[in-house]
């Protein structure tokens, strides 16, 4: 027994969640760190973190499928050490530059007019994006690459491993600001600096090795060859001879040609032609992408980041003016966590039971009906929404004013940043709403709308959580390895893209009259959502979509009952 327990925690799954969780966590705490010291810098104003939300937003959106491309082309090992040094390199950077800016503030206004701060504050945003984007290039590579060839031919463990993956996020979202707000709150912003940059220097050694460790465990992960004649996909998917006809996971890229890569061009390219190279890049993995046979559901996943119904800076922002205190709003997070971690256990068990496309199904169904109490809550007792209000009335109004936007950030992250109106100050703990008067006394608000609304943000997380980690597994198992790069990094691209729409909309739309408005648009692009998904999985499934029996051990857990109709 004991040789076991020593056996699991040297194994290369093993060494990977300690990785992953070491990375999660200093990313969890830069992205809440960096918010808020871009707030205190610039008095407490939005404006830089809404500007440092669109560059990272923009940036993913445009080099996406650069980065997945470049993932592709290079061989593993080298793409996971390189965007694990740039990452960290360049978040200990961005803390070394805050710090002086901490310290220096005063002096640095008077030099050149203030120029030199404003070069400081579009340096550290431009090193933090940077940051990110290796991030991006170490999620695609670790998370959608490295998982699948670690977890070789058994699907089982692809899948619990997606799902212990998930459950790492779901932990460090809460834990990882919590530690690094501790530290700013008890000491001061230039000591969290000092910590960030601290954890991520001892961190990118560490994972460093655990990275090797995990290559050398796994010999299968130096296989990757400039030209493959066969990929990990279809080692999950080839049965023995003599078996059944292949199931679904199968038959979905049955049809596809898998070349891997384009030889090499021995002549020099032109300088015309290395320009436009990122051009062509970009156009070929956005009609992979398109031409992918699980393309609707990637879209179906894109567009559910369409929405406020999460914790996110709106939604909470939101719960402010409604008369919600940060200490509630706490444990409600917690409980969101919970919740997610529940839907990383739900999808284990559906996928065994009634299979990896039918999965996404229920788990759709489950999110969609949870976040009917948030259409309700919308006409509920205590909902400011006034429809005879114009959601754009004071948009012209504030621009004139200077008055901050909301600040774009990935859902799940960043909770601190609150909603444009009714915006508390966290710096300082206050949780009275901006423009208020204190010693007033207003009547307080019905409960019963924001009620109901955070109980079907919280407990859609259960199906959200489990559709998440369906349509992640479908890309690991769908896309061939060639491609694998480039069409996840095209999904991170149009992630962005309806996220990046979902604050546009509120930027449009920011009076908390307006919400219950954004609310119910919201319902409907996770509706479409998983209408896109149901098309796939009736494509996929045929006449036995709604057929949900045991599967059979001898046929791939992905198709219980060994359909094999195709795309």
């Amino acid at each position: 027994r004991l040789g076991s327990v020593v056996a699991y925690f040297t194994s290369a799954k093993f060494l990977l969640y300690l990785g992953h969780a070491l990375s999660t966590w200093g990313d969890r705490m830069w992205h809440f760190a960096v918010s808020v010291f871009l707030v205190e810098l610039y008095g407490n104003s939005l404006l830089l973190t809404a500007v440092y939300g669109l560059v990272v937003a923009g940036s993913v959106l445009l080099l996406g499928a650069i980065i997945g491309d470049w993932v592709d082309k290079n061989s593993r090992l080298k793409v996971a050490q390189t965007s694990l040094v740039v990452q960290n390199a360049s978040v200990i950077l961005c803390g070394i530059i805050l710090m002086v800016i901490f310290l220096f503030k005063t002096q640095l206004l008077t030099l050149y007019h203030g120029w030199l701060l404003t070069m400081c504050y579009i340096l550290v945003i431009t090193i933090a994006n940077i940051a990110n984007l290796a991030s991006t290039a170490t999620a695609i590579t670790i998370q959608r690459d490295w998982i699948v060839v670690v977890a070789g031919e058994d699907r089982s463990k692809l899948a619990d491993m997606n799902a212990t993956i998930r459950r790492i996020d779901q932990l460090t979202n809460i834990l990882a600001p919590m530690a690094v707000g501790q530290i700013m709150t008890f000491g001061s912003p230039m000591i969290g600096c000092g910590f960030i940059s601290g954890w991520n220097l001892m961190s990118m050694c560490v994972e460093y090795l655990l990275l090797w460790k995990v290559y050398q465990k796994t010999p299968t992960l130096a296989l990757k060859s400039a030209k493959v004649e066969e990929s990990e996909l279809k080692q999950l998917n080839v049965k023995k001879e003599g078996d059944v006809k292949p199931a679904e996971g199968v038959q979905l890229i049955a049809e596809k040609d898998v070349t891997g890569f384009e030889p090499q061009q021995e002549t020099e390219m032109s300088c015309g032609a290395r320009i436009a190279e990122p051009f062509i890049t970009f156009r070929d993995g956005w009609v992979a992408y398109y031409n992918q046979p699980v393309f609707l559901a990637g879209m179906g996943l894109a567009f559910l980041y369409m929405t406020v119904l999460g914790f996110d800076c709106i939604t909470t922002g939101y719960a402010y003016t409604q008369g919600l205190s940060g200490s509630v709003l706490s444990l409600l997070m917690g409980a969101s966590a919970v919740t997610g971690i529940m839907g990383t256990v739900a999808f284990t068990w559906l996928r065994r039971k009634c299979g990896l496309v039918r999965t996404g199904l229920i788990s759709g169904v489950a999110q969609f009906a949870c976040l009917v109490l948030c259409a309700v809550s919308v006409f509920m007792p205590g909902s400011p929404m006034d429809l005879t209000v114009s959601p754009f009335a004071d948009i012209s109004a504030r621009l004139f004013e200077s008055e901050p936007l909301p600040t774009i950030a990935s859902p799940e992250d960043t909770p601190e940043m609150v909603f444009a109106t009714g915006m508390p100050n966290l710096l300082n703990g206050s949780t009275t709403p901006a423009n208020s008067d204190p010693e007033m006394s207003p009547e307080p608000v019905p409960l019963i709308s924001v009620s109901l609304l955070f109980a079907g943000v919280i407990a859609a997380r259960v199906g959200l959580w489990s559709f998440d980690l369906t349509v992640t597994q479908l890309l690991q198992e769908n896309v061939v390895e060639s491609e694998r790069g480039i069409i996840n990094g095209v999904q991170n691209s149009m992630n962005y893209l309806l996220d990046l729409l979902h604050f546009i909309m509120v930027i449009l739309a920011p009076n908390p009259e307006a919400f219950g408005l954004l609310v119910l648009i919201s319902v409907s692009f996770v509706a479409m959502g998983h209408i896109m998904y149901f098309r796939f999985a009736q494509k996929t499934l045929g006449k036995q979509l709604f057929s949900c029996r045991t599967p059979d051990p001898k046929v791939s857990d992905s198709s219980p009952t060994g359909n094999t109709s195709t795309v």
